[in-house]
């Protein structure tokens, strides 16, 4: 894999390419952001987003119709609300501009051979999978690693509210004692990329949350993903 100076490079020089047709708002932003991103490498690799897409796509998810979940069960695990969990669906995309534009920005092919070059992933049999998350005062999530099925995990935090500064998603050493390292900065447009393995433990709710903290993640899956209805 290139050393973190080609990487960037890599990642900058996408920007200005013209291969495999022009970039929407959202994959400059997105490759812009990457190119300024912050590498940090322990317990594991993980990149610190700042501006990661356009302002005006940042309001128009936050105008989404969807109600955050009713009566959901905080029991450190995310699946435990699958039936309530919205997705940038192929339906969705239809209904709503933004839902389009931000697949379509992750799903170019310079987005994607960018990813692969910063990152070390491979997303050659990947399919785009993008989720809307409204998480509720008491939500939190157990110390985990990403199945990995999934080959790229990205957070973009949405909500600008003092009250959730340090809410941003943990990083931890694995076990036994998964012993909390740090959190990244929770605040609008910021985030976080990580590539899930055996040791990428993370979690959310080091500090409590009491705002309402929106987010997006989005992931790239193998073809081997169970829940096909949810990807893009």
């Amino acid at each position: 894999m290139p050393n973190a100076a080609l990487r960037l490079a890599a990642a900058r020089e996408a920007v200005q390419g013209h291969a495999n047709g022009p970039l929407n708002a959202v994959a400059e932003s997105f490759l812009d952001c990457l190119a300024r991103s912050r590498h940090e490498t322990w317990p594991f690799d993980y990149w610190l987003l700042d501006r990661a897409i356009p302002e005006q796509d940042v309001d128009d998810v936050l105008a989404l119709p969807f109600d955050p979940p009713g009566n959901a069960v905080f029991d450190g695990r995310r699946e435990t609300n699958n039936a309530t969990r919205v997705y940038f669906t192929p339906q969705n995309q239809e209904k709503f501009a933004v839902c389009r534009r931000i697949v379509d920005g992750f799903d170019h092919p310079r987005v994607r051979g960018t990813i692969e070059q910063v990152t070390g992933t491979d997303l050659s049999d990947a399919f785009l999978r993008i989720e809307y998350c409204q998480d509720e005062p008491g939500f939190w999530l157990e110390p985990h690693t990403d199945i990995l099925v999934k080959k790229f995990t990205m957070l973009v935090y949405l909500a600008d509210d003092a009250a959730l500064r340090n809410c941003g998603t943990d990083i931890h050493e694995g076990p036994p004692d998964f012993k909390y390292v740090a959190s990244a900065p929770y605040g609008r447009n910021l985030g976080v990329i990580f590539i899930p393995s055996s040791n990428s433990w993370h979690a959310v709710g080091h500090h409590p949350i009491t705002g309402h903290r929106r987010s997006l993640i989005i992931n790239f899956v193998t073809s081997a993903w169970r829940d096909k209805w949810e990807l893009a």
